[in-house]
């Protein structure tokens, strides 16, 4: 076995991804830790240790896999990602980089990479972008046209709140949300407008109850459909190493 198999092997195994998860948990554990000054004040050389090493080992993680990928490693969307997180890492501290500095809690995000139910996470909301994209665009018209009715019939009494259609857009995603939206907006304005409740109530069970519920279906049903599919490809990858084995034994049964 050659070396590049045997580094292949190494990062691929349950126990360096093991490894590396717990570095992540510790690493953000950590970054966590520096935003209070009593904690810092105390054990900040320690942080700032434990920083440096989990730094370190991300490095090596990347180059094992570099040296055993080669450019197949660029191929795949999460070592692109992996690279991208740590490359982040490494700038050096100025006040022209504060930003990116505090950026270092993306490395937190590294967990959804390494941990492969957090991936078909990530993969079932990839796949439901274009349904999903039908619903937000089912939605936004939804806004709009209510956006335009509120303003109408709404404005001239509450210009705080219907004032102009920015104004309204803000307010209906407030009402949306179901924040303060009956003492703090929508009884107010019943007192002025006593069948106000005929435009609310039904623009909170379409938007709450309705498209956001299709919202969340659209994207629960992708992910069952990316389990399906990853399921669909283990079953095929079985067989085939079957079909390749029944192949071998067939051979070894003529040669005899």
């Amino acid at each position: 076995m050659s070396l590049r198999d045997t580094v292949r092997q190494l990062v691929e195994s349950p126990r360096f991804t093991t490894f590396i998860t717990t570095v992540i948990v510790i690493n953000a554990v950590g970054l966590g830790l520096e935003t209070s000054s009593t904690v810092m004040g105390q054990v900040s050389a320690i942080v700032s240790a434990l920083d440096t090493i989990a730094i370190a080992i991300f490095v090596v993680e990347l180059l094992l896999k570099l040296f055993a990928y080669r450019l197949a490693f660029f191929r795949n969307g999460w070592n692109v990602f992996d690279l991208a997180i740590v490359s982040a890492a490494l700038v050096p501290a100025g006040e022209q980089f504060s930003v990116l500095r505090a950026l270092r809690i993306l490395r937190a995000l590294r967990l959804v990479s390494v941990v492969p139910s957090m991936r078909k996470v990530i993969a079932g909301l990839f796949k439901a972008i274009p349904s999903i994209g039908t619903v937000i665009i089912m939605l936004l018209l939804l806004f709009y046209i209510s956006a335009v009715m509120a303003t109408k019939l709404f404005g001239p009494a509450f210009p705080q709140w219907f004032g102009n259609l920015g104004a309204s857009l803000y307010s209906l995603f407030q009402i949306m949300t179901l924040e303060s939206w009956s003492m703090g907006i929508v009884r107010p304005v019943m007192e002025v407008y006593p069948y106000a409740w005929a435009f609310f109530v039904p623009f909170i069970l379409l938007t709450s109850f309705i498209v956001l519920n299709l919202f969340i279906g659209v994207i629960v049903n992708a992910m069952a459909e990316a389990n399906d599919e990853e399921a669909h490809d283990e079953r095929e990858e079985i067989l085939n190493e079957l079909r390749a084995l029944r192949s071998e034994i067939t051979a070894l049964r003529d040669k005899t």
